[in-house]
């Protein structure tokens, strides 16, 4: 187990690498330096003032130089500063990381819990036309755009109905719909493979043994299907991560969180590269993070997988 984490630790550490690198060289191809696109707008700017800001923020040096000092400055937590505010980007990151990681987490259990659900749901039902159904709910939610849903329910809920306010003011509304808005889009490919995986478990010849042996449909679900389905599910929601973070802008511009989506929306709006470096990162960060941790959730489904993990990817052993 030791020598499987430090593998799994060792490929997190060298794609996040990988992306620092990736990172960089988008913003050397860039017409100009991040400094000059920042200032280009401000006709008060003088040659003067560009180049004491370029040798503020290092972009004067040669290239190599570059990436050498702003490596070093992130393997030692710093990740620069902001143009625009002047802040250090993980302050100001930071300052609003939280109000998102609850909208991006919550919607994450939200979305498992709802394929569970779905799955639970068209596989022991007894009505094949109720199970037609719930099978193509997945694909709707997955249809379905995340701002228009948004745009939907507050026009629903906030114009019309009022039982809910236009903009966050604390209530259980205000992230609880944000939140639904999220996992339903976020639910439906984790529910598609979970659905296709369990029904290739209820083929092996171990389930009809359980049936022989007097077990219900339930315990035989819950206790042994969902376990050896959940496999190519886990793969699929580590890999929605990046969904999941895409979709937390999206609705909190619609609804007027102060999260992640406004910092983007503004450094964007100011070309303020240093900040969308370090929003670009984070999001690298996170998406690895969770497939590290699905990687090490692997070995508790399935422990064929640590001796196998020498010759291949766990995933393609449990898909």
């Amino acid at each position: 187990m030791g020598l499987y984490f430090a593998r799994r630790l060792g490929q997190a550490l060298l794609v996040i690498w990988l992306a620092y690198t990736l990172v960089f060289l988008a913003v050397q191809l860039l017409p100009s330096d991040p400094v000059t696109i920042f200032l280009s707008a401000d006709a008060a700017a003088d040659p003067a003032t560009i180049d004491a800001m370029k040798a503020q923020y290092g972009y004067d040096q040669p290239l190599l130089v570059q990436y050498v000092n702003q490596l070093g400055q992130l393997l030692g937590g710093d990740v620069g500063y902001s143009l625009a505010s002047g802040q250090s980007v993980a302050t100001r990151i930071g300052a609003v990381a939280g109000s998102t990681l609850a909208l991006a987490s919550s919607a994450f259990v939200l979305a498992v819990v709802l394929a569970v659900a779905l799955v639970a749901a068209a596989t022991l039902s007894r009505s094949s036309a109720l199970k037609r159904f719930i099978t193509n709910l997945p694909p709707l939610f997955a249809a379905v755009p995340v701002f228009w849903l948004g745009l939907v329910l507050l026009q629903l809920l906030s114009i019309q109905l009022g039982v809910m306010s236009l903009f966050p003011d604390g209530s259980f509304a205000s992230l609880a719909v944000p939140v639904l808005v999220l996992a339903l889009h976020v639910s439906a490919p984790i529910a598609q493979v979970l659905l296709k995986s369990t029904t290739h478990v209820y083929e092996q010849p171990f389930i009809d043994v359980l049936r022989a042996k007097g077990a219900s449909p339930a315990w035989i679900f819950y206790r042994h299907a969902l376990k050896n389905a959940a496999g190519p599910a886990m793969t699929i929601a580590g890999i929605t991560v990046g969904t999941l973070l895409a979709g937390s802008v999206i609705t909190e511009t619609v609804f007027a969180r102060s999260g992640l989506g406004s910092v983007v929306l503004q450094a964007v709006t100011v070309q303020d590269v240093p900040l969308v470096q370090g929003l670009v990162l984070l999001t690298a960060s996170a998406f690895v993070a969770v497939n590290l941790i699905v990687d090490l959730l692997y070995p508790l489904l399935d422990p064929r997988i640590l001796k196998s993990s020498a010759h291949g990817s766990p995933r393609a052993l449990t898909a």
